[in-house]
């Protein structure tokens, strides 16, 4: 289990308990923290019983008490209506974050690749994962792909985490950085939680915000808001930016040309 004592004694509102919200409340009770934990529906409410918790109601609750709130990500904080709960933790000052939020700033050290795109990160995900564990790194794959990230085992400084991200979970961030990140495409997608296609594109940019260490930054040109953050980004400056393409040649990038992938 992913080690939170940093956050001992400190009170922790969790709301949704599905796979994510559920995976942050055992973590968090193993930790040692205070965890208020709720969800909408009953049924959702029930599986925290077996874990020695009464769920304590975020939308009635003083939330001059809880430290933050961990939301699950399928949970509007924003657009197009913040859940009543997120509204009361942020007129109340508190951090409103997500479970990977908790897992990168718990471990710090562990390298870590980021991975997001409307379509294809699940397989692009998957298939890095399956290379460095072949290279012979423990590696772990999670976050919005199969495990929930406070359900990931704990990692070290020779080992991986592989993560694949929504524009969700991006949103959700405050302080978790990343060693890598890939960016695999933008088309229209989740318009309404974003207040439309410009907050879908800056919830997609945010991973690159997120870069630390070596700062490399893997971005395709194959639509038109990729091709321009990639600009953008080198003008920025202070990253290893490799572009990738399917479609044409890339100077210096990875793309692909008769069925052959070309590493120039």
């Amino acid at each position: 289990m992913i080690d939170l004592s940093h956050l001992r004694g400190k009170t922790i509102a969790v709301l949704g308990l599905g796979k994510s919200g559920l995976a942050s409340v055992k973590a968090l009770i193993n930790a040692g923290a205070i965890v208020w934990a709720w969800d909408d529906n009953a049924s959702g409410r029930d599986l925290i019983e077996p874990l020695g918790l009464a769920p304590i109601n975020l939308v009635e609750c003083d939330w001059t008490e809880p430290d933050m709130l961990v939301i699950s990500p399928g949970i509007p904080s924003t657009f197009p209506t913040p859940h009543p709960a997120a509204e009361k933790a942020r007129r109340a000052g508190k951090p409103i974050i997500c479970d990977v939020e908790l897992l990168c700033t718990a471990q710090p050290d562990v390298p870590t690749l980021a991975i997001t795109g409307t379509n294809g990160k699940s397989t692009t995900t998957a298939l890095t994962a399956h290379i460095l564990a072949g290279a012979g790194i423990k590696t772990q794959a999670g976050g919005n792909l199969g495990n929930a990230a406070l359900g990931l085992e704990p990692s070290g400084p020779d080992d991986c985490l592989v993560l694949e991200l929504s524009s969700y979970q991006l949103d959700l961030l405050a302080e978790a950085a990343f060693d890598a990140c890939a960016l695999l495409n933008i088309t229209p997608d989740h318009l309404d939680r974003h207040g439309g296609m410009d907050g879908y594109i800056g919830a997609k940019h945010q991973i690159f915000a997120r870069n630390k260490g070596p700062k490399w930054a893997i971005i395709s040109i194959d639509d038109e808001p990729c091709a321009k953050m990639s600009v953008e980004l080198a003008r920025e400056g202070g990253r290893h930016i490799i572009e990738i393409s399917v479609n044409q040649p890339v100077d210096h990038g990875i793309y692909v040309s008769d069925g052959w992938l070309i590493d120039d």
